[in-house]
């Protein structure tokens, strides 16, 4: 990449200067791997294009569902371990979502067992200071530093819980448990959305912990360096195996699988309806196509076109409008789910988006950044009634 002189070095990576994009910065990878603070460190030829691909490709995803990442290209083999990324300012935090206990949880919290899954998720935040060994640090004390605001560190919690999520949704789908993630966050530092949360630094082998069928005889994440009773090049080799198992597994995750949604009316005045679920359908990513067949009066040829769907379409959900017979018609004739179209249709939309998602990472994130979305219209709205009105305001 087009790259300036170096701006930041850290234990695994560097930061440069973008020729000509001074919002912008290169991050390069290093092959160095570390643990307890950099007290055990060694090289591993190769890690740093492991950690830029992984990286690379776990942003995409989240980029993809939606979440605020700084990243915007690069990572891969032809990239020299570098990618391309909004500049910002980094808040000195390291943020831990925990799926179930282990490491550091554990031990502070012995009565819960090794493995145990957490419910709901256990959000906590350190302080990042290495000769501190990272301190645990509570909401009100990030607040009290004037290391971020209220808003940011509610918006945080947030962002890295369903960025876990999505995570965790496409580890699963691989049979592999997500047991916990670090992130970390910064303030866009200028362009467009200047001063916006976003999701920074890296995310790679190093930020997680994932045991292949809920095994941790089986992790493939930096556990493995860590747990060394000695290092040398043999184990060295193992621990790089496991990465490279793990970049390959995670190129898979920023992919949408095809699917359709064919949307059915009875007659032709449903033209509106058909437009806004396909918009809203459209806001999800979510093809659809839309067709005319009545249960009563053309109920052959309704089963004629669910024919040509089926052998068409291999990911396939049906929405039926207006007539509830229709709705009858079409859940009778296909093993596919059918979708009651007549609801508000950004709820319909959501209600496919679902049905997709059970299997596609991409829709099953975008469908929790909606849900996440709608609730924080709730909780603004339920919040401006509570503002007090001014003296002598009339109330309607």
């Amino acid at each position: 990449m087009n790259k300036g002189i170096e701006i930041a070095r850290g234990k695994t990576k560097v930061l440069y200067e973008s020729l000509g994009q001074p919002d912008q910065l290169v991050v390069m990878q290093t092959d160095a791997i570390s643990a307890g603070d950099g007290a055990r460190r060694h090289q591993i030829a190769g890690k740093g294009r492991l950690a830029a691909q992984t990286t690379a490709r776990v942003f995409r995803l989240l980029n993809l569902c939606g979440l605020p990442t700084h990243y915007l290209s690069g990572g891969e083999d032809d990239d020299q371990n570098e990618m391309l990324v909004r500049r910002c300012n980094m808040i000195p935090l390291e943020v831990v979502v925990r799926g179930a206990a282990a490491g550091s949880f554990a031990k502070r919290h012995p009565g819960i067992a090794q493995g145990s899954m957490l419910m709901p998720r256990v959000i906590e935040f350190f302080f990042k200071d290495d000769a501190a060994h990272d301190p645990l640090i509570t909401n009100d004390q990030i607040v009290e530093r004037g290391l971020a605001s209220p808003v940011e560190v509610g918006a945080m919690t947030e962002i890295a819980r369903l960025a876990f999520e999505m995570l965790a949704h496409a580890w699963r789908r691989r049979d592999t448990l997500l047991v916990d993630l670090k992130v970390e966050f910064g303030r866009l530092a200028g362009g467009e959305n200047q001063g916006q949360l976003v999701l920074a630094d890296v995310v790679d082998n190093d930020a997680w912990r994932i045991w292949p069928q809920g095994r941790q005889e089986l992790m493939l994440d930096k556990q493995l360096y860590r747990n060394l009773p000695e290092v040398d090049d043999a184990a060295l080799a193992r621990v790089k195996e496991a990465y490279e198992e793990v970049a390959d597994i995670v190129g898979s995750f920023p992919q949408m699988r095809p699917g359709m949604v064919a949307m059915f009316a009875d007659d032709q005045g449903y033209e509106d309806r058909f437009a806004e679920v396909a918009a809203a359908l459209g806001q999800f990513g979510i093809p659809s196509m839309r067709r005319v067949a009545s249960a009563v009066v053309t109920p052959g040829y309704a089963l004629q076109i669910v024919g040509q769907f089926e052998a068409a379409f291999a990911r396939l959900l049906y929405v039926a409008l207006g007539d509830p017979m229709l709705y009858a018609l079409l859940d009778h004739a296909t093993t596919a789910p059918v979708v009651d179209g007549n609801d508000d249709p950004p709820l319909v939309a959501l209600r496919c988006a679902k049905l997709l998602g059970l299997d596609d990472t991409v829709l099953f994130g975008r469908t929790l950044l909606a849900q996440a979305n709608r609730r924080s219209m709730v909780l603004a709205a339920d919040a401006a009634l509570q503002v007090p009105a001014p003296p002598g305001a009339a109330f309607a």
